[in-house]
């Protein structure tokens, strides 16, 4: 049965979808997945993670691939098949490396891509405990375990990142909010930490560890009320994005520990944020519903994206489909993410936010014809769609003419006729209502039929949706959890003191810059939005031929770009 767009539907599940560049197609015969290829039984576990790097190896295939499923984790060669051919891309029974841990699971992982070779890699992973594994899985050796005696933090590590540029320094996460800068050089000790002021702010600070020998952490970061759900680093390694469960994006200058800006999402927590490029962009996405653009030099959302149906999990910039052309090569914006990242220094980082904005500064100059920007980014969530989103220069230039529609969420009763070569998008929009008037499916989507009727003033009154947002969250736990925790009382007590403090700080900040009513910021349409996956989707990860996408089942899948395989499908089985 064909699906709309050219896709094909596999009980509703699309194979393949359609953009301007041309036909995104599954590769079926390079998925990933544990070796028995066995759905996950994914009740109470944590999301399923993928985390790439690539060794140069001299055969020229170095692409390695880690992922975690429940207490598993796996390593293995990466491969796509330059053709559909009969055979699968990998043995899945015979992976590089397998890990099976007791009394704890992995949550996220991290390769450090200055020290990767052939022969060696280093792989940081957290775990729900709060410990933190540094290991080879190459040599299959273990290296070190940080906070083995959870004395630094016992929470769920949410999030770990080497310090880009650097091949000792990382950073940890927690569902405590904390975050925590490590050396693997130093030890963690025997005793609990004690702590100097050294920064503070608005609802952030910043300490020392107080030692008389050199010992993890080197510091440590209180950021908001609740879990620090993912942080990101700059293209630049300068600054850090933090996205948490108080539903704030801050972004903090690294070295200076400065607070730079804020952003509100629009309802509930935020759970993913990335950075364009060039560094002058961020998205989050998280329990609204909605992607949300922030503008890094004007700290201000220019706009919302609507396509989600429910939360949103991860967001990704495509390096390979932004662009910013003026007639010069796009060459900052080619490669693959490795190879972004590989490549970065901070030097040549600030050179090519320079050059980007010298660019994008010659769309305001009258003497030199107009430069055409495209922002291509992604979104999955846990409603098992993909989206694929453009952020043009009608956005991001509203004080110019505009080459083509704009789409306002004042705009969607559509009880004005468009003006001439106006052309008015309406949302589609679902709800399902019980005996009773009200919504009887709370899970999908914030933007209801209320919401069209009453208009955006009676939506933004978080006080109507109060009960709705209760049934929301506990449908969720239940259904869509984030995974298990060891202390789940100490939990239990920060999302509850976390929820009463969003409420708080939503009805203040509404309405302001941190966060801009509907009608007050053009709202996205995404180009994509396909369901491609049973459960729901934890990962999403653009490379150079390809975009991979994970759920929480355990498989890994390739989706190759246009004109990457050959025009034709593999042999019924």
């Amino acid at each position: 049965m064909a699906a709309e767009g050219g896709g094909k539907e596999t009980n509703d599940i699309k194979t393949q979808f359609t953009t301007r560049e041309g036909v995104y197609k599954l590769l079926t015969l390079s998925e990933y997945s544990r070796p028995n290829r066995v759905p996950f039984n994914s009740q109470g576990s944590n999301p399923v993670k993928v985390s790439f790097v690539n060794v140069n190896d001299q055969s020229g295939n170095g692409d390695r691939i880690c992922f975690n499923v429940g207490r598993e984790l796996y390593f293995y060669i990466y491969k796509v098949p330059e053709t559909c051919a009969p055979a699968p891309a990998a043995d899945l029974s015979k992976p590089i490396d397998k890990r099976i841990y007791k009394g704890t699971q992995p949550t996220c992982h991290d390769f450090n891509p200055l020290t990767a070779t052939a022969e060696s890699v280093s792989l940081l992973v957290g775990f729900s405990a709060g410990q933190v594994q540094l290991i080879d899985p190459i040599k299959k050796e273990t290296s070190k375990l940080f906070n083995e005696e959870r004395l630094i933090d016992k929470s769920r590590v949410t999030c770990v990142r080497w310090v880009p540029g650097s091949e000792s320094l990382f950073l940890v996460a927690h569902s405590s909010g904390s975050m925590y800068l490590y050396n693997v050089e130093n030890t963690c000790g025997t005793t609990a930490p004690h702590y100097q002021l050294l920064k503070q702010g608005e609802n952030y600070a910043v300490h020392t560890c107080k030692s008389k020998s050199a010992r993890n952490p080197l510091l440590r970061w209180t950021i908001g009320e609740g879990a620090l759900n993912e942080f990101a680093f700059s293209p630049d390694g300068k600054f850090l994005a933090c996205a948490s469960q108080d539903g704030f994006l801050r972004v903090f200058g690294f070295d200076a520990a400065e607070l730079h800006g804020t952003m509100k999402s629009y309802f509930g927590g935020l759970l993913c944020v990335c950075w364009s490029p060039d560094g002058r962009y961020i998205v989050s996405g998280g329990e609204d519903d909605l992607v949300t653009v922030w503008s890094f030099l004007d700290c201000r959302v220019i706009a919302r994206g609507h396509g989600h149906k429910s939360w949103v999990s991860v967001v990704a910039f495509d390096h390979c489909t932004t662009s910013v052309d003026d007639g010069d090569p796009p060459s900052e914006f080619s490669g693959s993410d490795e190879d972004f990242h590989e490549q970065i220094h901070f030097a040549a980082g600030r050179d090519r936010a320079n050059s980007s904005q010298s660019r994008l500064s010659k769309r305001n100059s009258t003497d030199s014809r107009p430069v055409s920007v495209t922002y291509r980014f992604g979104s999955v969530g846990q409603d098992t769609q993909l989206c694929l989103w453009d952020l043009t220069e009608d956005i991001l230039f509203p004080h110019l003419p505009l080459s083509r529609a704009r789409t306002h969420t004042n705009v969607m009763s559509a009880t004005s006729p468009p003006t001439t070569g106006q052309t008015i998008t309406t949302v589609s929009i679902t709800t399902t209502t019980n005996s009773s008037g009200t919504n009887a499916n709370p899970g999908n989507g914030i933007i209801d039929s209320t919401f069209i009727a009453n208009s955006v003033s009676k939506f933004a009154t978080l006080s109507l949706h109060e009960s709705r947002k209760e049934r929301h969250e506990k449908d969720h736990k239940r259904n869509y959890s984030m995974g298990h925790i060891s202390n789940k009382s100490s939990d239990k007590l920060n999302q509850l003191s976390s929820s009463r403090t969003a409420k708080a700080e939503a009805a203040k900040t509404l309405g302001t810059t941190l966060c801009p009513r509907m009608e007050e910021v053009p709202l996205l349409e995404p180009l994509v939005c396909k369901k491609i996956a049973h459960e729901r989707l934890t990962v999403l990860i653009f490379l150079e031929d390809c975009l991979v996408t994970a759920c929480q089942e355990g498989f890994v899948c390739t989706w190759a770009r246009p004109g990457k395989v050959r025009q034709f499908s593999p042999p019924d089985w």
